[in-house]
């Protein structure tokens, strides 16, 4: 047995026998999984590499933390609020197009943050409650939430997988928009009306009504969406007009946009609410650092170049299988660690087929869909705490629009030049 694969099934069961059997969070988990790599490789304790390796994605860092900020400030302004009870006042009388927008709602933290936790959490939140008044059964209403805030998570403008994948080719995260709106857009549109239409289409809107806060929206008007329109100008701006307007970057836009907010909705202690939105994404930051360990030891010891030998080394039909099952259960881990040791091999090993931008945005794709992969499934056991039910009887209504994901995926694999002009 090679030493590559004795070293990685080392990192891969010091990390699994401390997520499940010491329950350390999956940040340590990683750490002591690259700690035990280097170990076995006789690299001793590489503080140099282990500190590197922390702020190998300090620019995604930073984005989900304001990112995150941002969120928190719209849902204490009254914003989320107000747009939920619009969504149903002015399309209650067209069900599917209510709940396609209310599936959008849901997506809407997940493509500001890249984190599909904070989907549920925030959003997923607010919308869970009208999705069980329309008459949806709270198992369908949680894989409801789970599904459309992973779409939300690999949806542009940022999506951590494609990040990491893009970073590993030394790929610049440019031009991901198109093909990621192509995947994830249709798919949320069809997720939702496939599990819920048949219950909301016979709503009863009085009812739905008193448990409604209409009265904010029209409290504050217009204005209470103006962080919003903020956010959409800028990024649009900044993108189309680079020569006019200086790219403010992603973190920057989204703290300008809060600063808008403290003044255009409800009054809220702004400290606080900062405080609190950076305590909810520890979690995730200290995950992002514990993967740039993790890989940073696994390109230290060779680990990773051996993987990319053998993602190569693979005939297109295992690779392609690989692709469907490896990377989603892989997921199970962190979607972040698989789009990071596999998304790039598996990118390198495709990048004769066709567009690598379309390649990396369809892998990224599927390896959001890993947040479903028990027993960690981020955002299904977040969903599913939501609707107050256990994630076994939630995860039942996601295996066909994760099969569906999946297969729409593999689709685009197989054909990426035909999607070229997407990028």
């Amino acid at each position: 047995m090679e030493i590559e694969l004795i070293i990685f099934l080392t990192m891969l069961g010091v990390f699994l026998i401390g997520n499940f059997l010491f329950k350390l969070p999956v940040s340590l988990s990683m750490i002591a999984g690259a700690i035990g790599g280097a170990l076995v490789a006789g690299e001793g304790l590489p503080l140099r590499h282990l500190f590197e390796g922390t702020f190998v994605y300090m620019d995604t860092l930073l984005i989900i933390a304001s990112a995150m900020v941002f969120m928190s400030v719209i849902q204490e302004s009254g914003a989320l609020e107000a747009l939920n009870a619009l969504i149903v006042s002015k399309f209650h009388r067209v069900p599917a197009l209510m709940l396609i927008f209310l599936m959008l709602m849901v997506m809407f933290p997940g493509m500001v943050t890249g984190s599909s936790t904070a989907a549920v959490l925030s959003s997923g939140a607010l919308v869970a409650p009208v999705f069980l008044l329309l008459g949806i059964p709270k198992a369908q209403t949680g894989a409801i939430i789970a599904l459309g805030a992973i779409m939300g998570m690999a949806a542009p403008p940022v999506n951590i997988p494609a990040m990491l994948i893009a970073g590993g080719v030394d790929m610049p995260y440019i031009g991901f928009e198109g093909p990621l709106f192509f995947l994830t857009i249709p798919s949320a549109i069809l997720i939702v009306l496939f599990i819920g239409y048949r219950y909301a289409r016979h709503i009863n809107y009085e009812e739905v009504k008193q448990s409604l806060n209409l009265d904010i929206g029209k409290q504050y008007g217009i204005r209470i969406y103006l962080p919003l329109i903020a956010l959409v100008v800028l990024m649009v701006v900044t993108r189309m007009f680079p020569t006019v307007v200086p790219n403010l970057g992603m973190p920057l836009i989204f703290l300008i946009c809060s600063v808008i907010g403290m003044f255009t909705g409800k009054r809220f202690n702004a400290l606080a609410v900062a405080r609190e939105s950076i305590n909810t994404t520890i979690p995730v930051l200290g995950k992002l650092m514990g993967v740039g360990m993790f890989i940073q030891v696994m390109t230290l010891t060779g680990v990773r170049g051996y993987i990319v030998i053998n993602c190569l080394s693979l005939g297109p039909a295992l690779l392609y299988l690989a692709i469907c099952t490896v990377m989603p259960a892989f997921g199970a881990v962190s979607s972040y660690g698989a789009a990071s040791v596999l998304g790039v091999p598996f990118l390198l090993a495709l990048l004769s087929t066709g567009n690598q931008i379309v390649i990396a945005a369809t892998l990224s794709f599927i390896c959001s869909l890993g947040d479903l992969m028990p027993p960690t499934a981020l955002a299904g056991n977040y969903a599913a705490k939501i609707v107050e039910l256990k994630y076994s009887k939630v995860l039942r209504y996601c295996v066909i629009p994760f099969l569906f994901c999946v297969l729409f995926g593999l689709a685009v694999l197989l054909k990426p030049d035909f999607f070229r002009f997407l990028v």
